[in-house]
């Protein structure tokens, strides 16, 4: 018997790393797609003839498509399930990738662009709430993180690409290649479990029951999953018509897009997007140089990410946030103040890149992951897809001006005040994660519901 026990325990631990590894493979082309537009943009800019405006126009093409398609992901979320939308996204990233290989014009590529920003909505939107919906309480965070952890294995995958093609200036290879990883998600994402909360909330208990006899480790915890669950759908209202009734789950929408848009001022997609950019306002003229520069960053998102998935359920979110904002503050303000002395010698020159290592390493360890994890943790089930729709867009639109704006604001008030304004937004960002910002680990999503719909501060519905 101890031994049948242990082997179910062994089988269910192993589905769910499975389930977690596929639906974190959205994670992956979500940061391919970050990523890759760094290397191909100098090359397809030459090639265009592309003015300032339109390359922030390429790179902001899947942000536009990415908050549009977030926008109603919510609804056709719930309606058709977590599972099916992203297999949705897997065809589009396949199909949007080759058009943007074969792109004649900038218009065209823009256009294709936004259509891959519509499968980046669909999969930022629908994974991290999947997994967070299948995830046992225990490892939840660390599910969540890990994809994270994809994202950033995607922008590493990416960054190497673009260095691999960078030596022939192949941007078509560079932005085609993302056509590979879509075509494994596609294959895996078809053997997923479906939510076994999103198969209660449209009244399919005995799928969600099977589905939990799989995932878990015995007959006992199912059932009281279960139970917790049923109890939460007897809510009446849901989506928009609970946020217009509700001044608890308003609380929740708020805190979630304040975390999401909190995650795009640190100025992380700055460096994926630019990184070209950047690295040659710190004195590095080689594209080539740039480029390793690049992967250098990405290198270092990746190893501190995966640190992330094994302490996000001890240490808890709260700690790792504050020191993140910290260690991301601080290094932008040593780098402002590098750039106003000069860059003139090759220690002041590592000494910067030594400050976007830094940046770098505490991102993968807080906001990065955490931003995610806590957004589809605080909601209740029959509000989740709004709220979700409401902070992925958020982090979206954010992310679409910063896209759209930085070329600009670095060319208008230079590299010395933009690093030093970053600095101090990642600074002040502390006072968000301790007023507002709940901890949230080791409580199941049912009971974190029933503290903030029982009207609990929202910064204690964790307690």
């Amino acid at each position: 018997m101890i031994e049948d026990i242990s082997c179910k325990k062994n089988h269910g631990a192993f589905k769910i790393i499975l389930i977690c590894f596929v639906a974190s493979l959205a994670g992956l082309l979500f940061g391919m797609d970050t990523g890759i537009i760094s290397g191909a943009l100098p090359f397809l800019a030459k090639e265009f003839s592309a003015t300032v405006f339109t390359q922030e126009c390429i790179v902001s093409a899947v942000l536009l498509g990415a908050a549009i398609g977030t926008i109603g992901c919510g609804f056709i979320s719930n309606r058709f399930g977590r599972k099916n939308i992203l297999l949705s996204a897997a065809i589009i990233f396949i199909i949007a990738s080759a058009l943007c290989y074969i792109a004649t014009f900038p218009v065209e590529l823009i256009c294709f662009r936004f259509l891959i920003g519509i499968a980046v909505g669909f999969a930022a939107f629908n994974a991290p709430l999947y997994l967070a919906e299948i995830a046992p309480r225990r490892i939840r965070g660390a599910l969540i993180s890990f994809y994270q952890t994809m994202v950033n294995v995607g922008i590493l995958a990416a960054l190497l690409t673009d260095t691999y093609f960078t030596y022939t200036g192949s941007w078509r290879s560079m932005l085609g290649a993302l056509a590979i990883p879509a075509i494994l998600m596609f294959i895996g994402v078809i053997f997923l479990f479906k939510s076994p909360r999103w198969l209660v909330l449209v009244n399919r208990k005995e799928e969600a029951k099977k589905v939990l006899n799989s995932i878990r480790n015995d007959k006992n915890e199912v059932e009281v999953e279960l139970a917790e669950i049923e109890s939460i759908v007897k809510e009446k209202n849901s989506g928009f018509n609970l946020f217009k009734t509700n001044k608890n789950f308003r609380k929740a929408i708020y805190l979630g897009i304040a975390i999401q848009v909190a995650q795009q001022i640190t100025g992380i997609n700055i460096m994926f997007y630019y990184a070209p950019k950047v690295f040659q306002s710190l004195g590095f003229s080689s594209g080539v140089a740039q480029m390793w520069g690049g992967v250098i960053l990405g290198v270092t998102f990746l190893i501190f990410g995966i640190i992330a998935i094994f302490f996000i359920d001890k240490c808890g979110r709260k700690p790792l946030l504050y020191w993140g904002a910290a260690l991301m503050g601080i290094p932008f303000l040593v780098l402002a103040f590098l750039l106003h002395i000069g860059m003139t010698t090759t220690l002041t020159q590592y000494s910067a890149v030594g400050c976007l290592v830094i940046f770098m390493a505490a991102f993968g360890i807080s906001a990065g992951p955490i931003a995610w994890t806590i957004c589809s943790e605080i909601c209740p089930l029959k509000g989740r897809g709004f709220g979700m729709a409401c902070s992925t867009t958020s982090n979206w639109v954010t992310n679409l001006i910063i896209g759209l704006t930085f070329l600009t604001v670095i060319n208008s008030i230079g590299s010395e005040a933009t690093f030093l304004l970053l600095g101090v937004i990642n600074i002040a960002l502390i006072l968000l994660y301790y007023f507002f910002t709940p901890e949230t680990k080791d409580v199941s999503l049912e009971q974190l519901e029933m503290n903030l719909m029982n009207g609990v501060k929202l910064r204690n519905i964790g307690k």
